[in-house]
């Protein structure tokens, strides 16, 4: 398996192509850089001597952290007093699942949406998202595979999502290397490491 670096640097040229070549389907620009989450200190430095390269190269990076959007997602439904409340109340399980709820229902603040709010007036020749911070799901919060899904033919803009985990056969990724998790895999998506 190749290094952080190694990764981050076929990522890189990749992004860098005219056009980009992190996508399989032109209607799914998406593309997923998995790290060990031990990696994440010198993931966050990377990205940034990344983005700087990549604005050189005239491109535009944008970054969306999944764990600002989770709050958000939290604050515009019921706000964190009901949520504390509810774990008081009835424990762990329920208000994750309760947080799952406000990030899936459409009648609350979708996360595929809260996503898609960031890409208003970005254009795909130019612009490139990056969606970081997303163990801010774990440990069972909002499947990342769900977001993929759902964002699929709703943007031209070439996103790159990085992920925490581990990667177990071809396709699957395992988030944050929770062992009780299943590992998910998404054909349709390039990844990284």
């Amino acid at each position: 398996m190749s290094s952080l670096s190694e990764r981050l640097k076929l990522l890189e040229d990749d992004l860098k192509a005219v056009p980009p070549r992190i996508a399989v389907c032109h209607d799914l620009p998406f593309a997923i850089l998995r790290y060990d989450p031990s990696e994440e200190w010198q993931l966050r430095r990377e990205l940034r001597l990344l983005q700087t390269r990549l604005e050189a190269a005239q491109k535009t990076v944008h970054v969306v952290r999944m764990s600002d959007l989770l709050w958000q997602a939290i604050a515009q439904s019921e706000g964190l007093d009901a949520l504390v409340q509810l774990e008081r109340q009835w424990g762990f399980l329920p208000a994750q699942e309760q947080v799952t709820c406000y990030l899936s229902d459409r009648d609350w603040c979708p996360l595929a949406d809260l996503v898609l709010s960031h890409y208003s007036g970005l254009h795909p020749a130019r612009d490139i998202v990056f969606l970081t911070r997303v163990a801010a799901l774990a440990p069972g919060l909002y499947p990342v595979s769900k977001l993929l899904d759902e964002l699929h033919g709703r943007t031209q803009v070439p996103t790159v999502l990085f992920y925490p985990g581990s990667r177990e056969g071809t396709f699957g990724l395992r988030l944050m290397n929770l062992k009780d998790r299943l590992a998910w895999g998404n054909y349709r998506v390039k990844i990284y490491g």
